[in-house]
């Protein structure tokens, strides 16, 4: 028997057809589609919620590395997937039993009995396919409940209809049903109730139909950021300037075209309104089966934020937010107070901290600085580097469509050059040639910002109008006054003898 032959064989045994099974389709390499989940978020919560004796089912599509961190940690490990691929790909790769089907199909002659921990974050729409007829959430909610055991615990994600970027995102071809939205039914569908309060009152509601160990409390909600399939941020509550601006990083980074508004800065303005985690991609519960009060202390200790230390500690606000305050209330005391401050701390640092800290990477106290995390390495150094610096602020400004309070209409030089003169530094043409994309044509990325840019930049060319018309009225009644008309008649008799006086001594 040769090794491919063996592989084959292995595969087919640990991968068991349950109905519902889709052939030609692939949650792990899809064409068009949402990818399996992954990424920081999901690795951290399973690597805290998940204990070496554990029995684990994980149901839906999950990427390799989630599956492998799984099968080396627990004791048993059973997957439930609806491609008929992914199922031998998984069997293949990490030598676990792998059921292919659907939910509906997975009954309890399919794998253990119970299971300690059940894992479905990719949520309950994922759990279908197109031959499933009806599945309502509520009823995918009691089937994976079923399959809990006494004490167990269950990780379930949940998309929300309508989170942050329905108030970013232009494209309305978003809205378009795709491959993997199959039809649902007047019924009910797998989609979760909508809205954060609904979902977890649909979590916690008792289900007679199931028994006792049904009964399960939420321990932990995570807010994830900014989707569940590439889940970068998890947290349970976010308070703060620091998790705000992480939060809204990992929105901004998804979009790199036009928006209905600017991303970093609506999500900052949602997050300061107490609506981050209502207003998330998505949720990861962590549920757990009701047990005796003596039995509580067995579940491990779940973190706050995930990964781990994603959000910053310590006081202070990004340099980039004190900046951008003094510049919507025109504060020119507080301007010239913060960028030397600014400038002198980045003349101090060393070529690799100088390189990424940028007014959107350092948080300041009001008195120091330090690096919030990654950002963008610019070129330079010494004068060059600090132009550059200044510059990214002035574009990120723009970009946003943020109050300048100089003359309407300056370009990125110009207001760079403002900002740079404040610590003693010209912007010569050679200097600011030296610094990267400086001659890129800058302007909001967001409608809402572009409309409230025009309507600033038309206010502030009537307000220009107006004073101009003002002090025209009153050049035109100082004219018409006695005391210049009797000026002008003695003054015009010395101008000509002064003009022929000249022409004399010519």
């Amino acid at each position: 028997m040769t090794s491919d032959q063996s592989s084959d064989e292995t595969a087919a045994a640990r991968s068991v057809m349950i109905a519902g099974e889709m052939l030609n389709w692939s949650d792990l390499h899809p064409t068009d589609g949402r990818p399996a989940v992954g990424g920081p978020v999901p690795a951290d919560l399973l690597a805290a919620a998940v204990r070496p004796t554990d029995t684990v089912l994980v149901a839906g599509p999950h990427s390799l590395e989630l599956l492998e961190q799984v099968a080396k940690t627990a004791a048993s490990v059973d997957v439930l997937v609806r491609s008929a691929p992914d199922a031998e790909e998984i069997a293949e790769a990490l030598g676990v039993r792998v059921f292919c089907g659907t939910l509906d199909h997975f009954g309890p002659e399919h794998g253990e009995p119970t299971y300690d921990v059940v894992v479905a974050l990719a949520g309950m729409p994922w759990l279908i396919g197109p031959d499933t007829l009806v599945l309502r959430w509520a009823d995918g909610l009691a089937a994976l409940k079923s399959r809990l055991a006494p004490g167990g615990r269950l990780l379930l994600g949940a998309e929300n209809s309508f989170g942050i970027e329905r108030m970013i995102q232009p494209d309305p071809t978003t809205t378009i049903p795709r491959d993997e939205d199959w039809p649902g039914d007047l019924r009910g569908d797998a989609a979760a109730p909508a809205g954060l309060k609904a979902v977890v009152a649909a979590l916690e509601a008792p289900d007679a139909s199931a028994g006792e160990a049904a009964e399960l409390r939420v321990a932990r909600t995570y807010a994830v950021y900014p989707t569940v399939a590439e889940a970068s941020v998890g947290l349970s509550a976010v308070d703060g300037p620091l998790a705000a601006a992480v939060v809204a990083r990992a929105v901004a980074g998804r979009f790199t075209g036009p928006t209905l508004t600017d991303p970093y800065r609506t999500t900052q303005e949602a997050l300061a309104a107490g609506l981050g985690v209502e207003l998330a991609p998505a949720w990861f519960f962590v549920l757990d089966a009701a047990v005796p009060e003596a039995s509580s202390t067995q579940q491990q200790a779940l973190p706050e934020q995930l990964p781990a230390g994603v959000v910053p500690s310590g006081p202070g606000i990004l340099l980039e937010e004190e900046l951008f305050t003094a510049l919507r209330l025109d504060d020119q005391a507080a301007l010239r107070r913060i960028v030397p401050a600014y400038v002198d701390w980045l003349r101090a640092q060393d070529a690799a901290t100088a390189a990424v800290a940028s007014a959107d990477n350092v948080i300041t106290d009001g008195t120091s600085y330090r690096l919030f995390g990654t950002a963008p390495a610019v070129e330079g150094t010494g004068d060059a580097l600090v132009v550059a610096q200044l510059g990214r602020f002035v574009r990120r400004s723009l970009e946003a469509g943020s109050r300048q309070p100089w003359a309407a209409g300056s370009a990125p030089r110009d207001l760079t050059a403002r900002l740079a003169s404040m610590t003693g530094l010209t912007v010569t043409d050679e200097l600011w040639a030296a610094v990267a994309d400086s001659n890129e044509m800058i302007r909001p990325q967001g409608s809402a910002e572009q409309l409230a840019t025009i309507a600033r930049l038309s206010q502030e060319l009537a307000d220009a109008s107006a004073q101009a018309t003002w002090f025209e009225q009153q050049l035109s009644g100082i004219r018409r006054s006695k005391p210049y008309r009797v000026g002008q008649a003695v003054l015009n008799p010395a101008r000509v003898v002064v003009k022929r006086v000249r022409r004399v001594v010519r």
